[in-house]
């Protein structure tokens, strides 16, 4: 399922590193509508997890899901799985616009909740989702993967808390996707689907200037969009770009589009940039493109000098690890809720302020 040419069925894969015993943690599954969800499941799974049940409207989508995880049951009602006293987790790559409804019903219903991005599409969504972790308790985990399953990002993260470039003072970011439309249901297209080009693919950059920086919050002071070569798709957007200033001082920059091209061995040649003051980082997430078709390339230039490591392998992804424990033992080491919200809070803000080129 590690398809590295197709974005949408991208699913990396790890090291196993459980965190719990065999059947402590259960997973139901329920919305196979983006590829993501294998990833998500991956992760998991790699942690210890179960994924026990599945549930999606699509026979066939569970058909293809069961073939991965071979010790998934089908169901099928999502009931089932809302219902079931073992299921501690549910995850979902949904049609984005259907997400917060879900998870709002799934934390209702006792359980952990984790979305693929975007979880929420409108300001509306967000504040009912705001609304119910307060008054439940449970978790609203998000799948921010340009980060989260990015072992180039996991090093970054260390050598940032280990001061190898000092304070953190800009971050910059690149998200490019090959849009492979002939491939791509209708929602794909359609904005109230799925939010925009800033929310869908944009709140990943947004929630890695925060976390690299170190901050809680951000302001907006820039947002533009553009639709350059879809015309045929009129509530689709290919260019997006939007600037921020964090609660750290950091200024925060990022570029996603629609427009890798098919020539490149990925799906996307992202990459981020990480200044501070006693040196810098650079990320090639998923390519050294011309050089290396192996991803999770890491620059590092300080006061020590030039350093390259290519870490494919070797960081793993901690994230779904100690997101298992947090939701077995009630703590929040793997990602602040607030931060989870604030970043797709801030990215439906950059897209509702946005200027549109063309």
């Amino acid at each position: 399922m590690q398809q590295k040419a197709d974005g949408q069925n991208y699913a990396p894969k790890g090291k196993a590193f459980p965190v719990c015993k065999p059947g402590e943690f259960k997973v139901g599954v329920i919305g196979l509508d983006h590829g993501h969800i294998y990833g998500m499941c991956n992760g998991l799974e790699e942690s210890g997890a179960q994924i026990a049940f599945v549930y999606d409207k699509n026979p066939e989508a569970m058909s293809k899901f069961s073939s991965q995880f071979p010790h998934v049951t089908i169901c099928k009602d999502p009931k089932a799985i809302l219902e079931h006293p073992d299921i501690k987790l549910v995850a979902s790559a949904s049609v984005p616009v259907e997400r917060t409804p879900l998870g709002i019903s799934v934390m209702l219903h006792g359980k952990d909740f984790f979305a693929d991005k975007p979880p929420c599409i409108t300001k509306e969504q967000i504040a009912q989702a705001r609304k119910t972790v307060a008054e439940t308790g449970r978790k609203f985990g998000v799948y921010y993967s340009e980060r989260l399953h990015v072992e180039a990002a996991t090093r970054a993260m260390e050598l940032i808390s280990q001061g190898a470039v000092g304070k953190v003072v800009q971050v910059m970011g690149w998200g490019p996707h090959r849009a492979a439309t002939h491939t791509r249901p209708q929602w794909f297209f359609e904005k109230k689907m799925y939010g925009g080009i800033l929310v869908d693919i944009g709140c990943h950059q947004i929630e890695q200037i925060l976390a690299f920086s170190g901050s809680k919050d951000a302001t907006i002071t820039s947002s533009k969009i553009a639709n350059f070569n879809h015309h045929q798709y009129p509530s689709f957007y290919d260019f997006g770009e939007t600037t921020l200033t964090t609660d750290t001082g950091c200024s925060g920059y990022f570029r996603v589009d629609w427009f890798t091209p098919d020539g490149l061995g990925t799906w996307g040649d992202g990459r981020t940039i990480i200044l501070g003051t006693d040196g810098y980082i650079e990320l090639r997430k998923y390519i050294d493109i011309a050089r290396d078709q192996e991803g999770d390339h890491v620059y590092l230039v300080n006061h020590e000098g030039e350093h390259h490591e290519c870490v494919a392998g070797k960081s793993g992804y901690p994230f779904f690890g100690r997101f298992i424990r947090d939701c077995l033992d009630r703590t929040e080491t793997a990602m602040d809720q607030q931060l989870v919200f604030r970043a797709i809070e801030l990215a439906v803000q950059a897209e509702s302020q946005a200027s549109v080129l063309a």
